[in-house]
């Protein structure tokens, strides 16, 4: 394994941890907003009147960034990975 897939591999796991962080933070931030609300509610939040808040946008479109690097950063582990061997 070559030290750029390592790293690459940190980064993710990093990212990873991140991503988890945000979403508890932005989901707390939408329950306060709009008590009850759940994860899966979030995907479609233009249904939920209460969350058409500054603060709310600003969190989950952190989420969103973080997402993006994570799926960047994936995409170059692939490019980087020898694909699998047939057995």
């Amino acid at each position: 394994m070559s030290d750029d897939v390592k790293v690459l591999q940190s980064v993710d796991d990093m990212l990873q941890e991140m991503i988890v962080l945000q979403e508890r933070k932005a989901l707390a931030l939408a329950r306060r907003l709009h008590p009850g609300v759940t994860p899966e509610d979030l995907r479609n939040p233009h249904d939920f009147r209460n969350l058409d808040d500054s603060d709310y946008h600003y969190e989950d479109g952190m989420l969103n960034g973080l997402l993006a690097a994570q799926s960047a950063v994936r995409a170059r582990l692939k490019q980087l990975s020898p694909p699998p061997s047939a057995a």
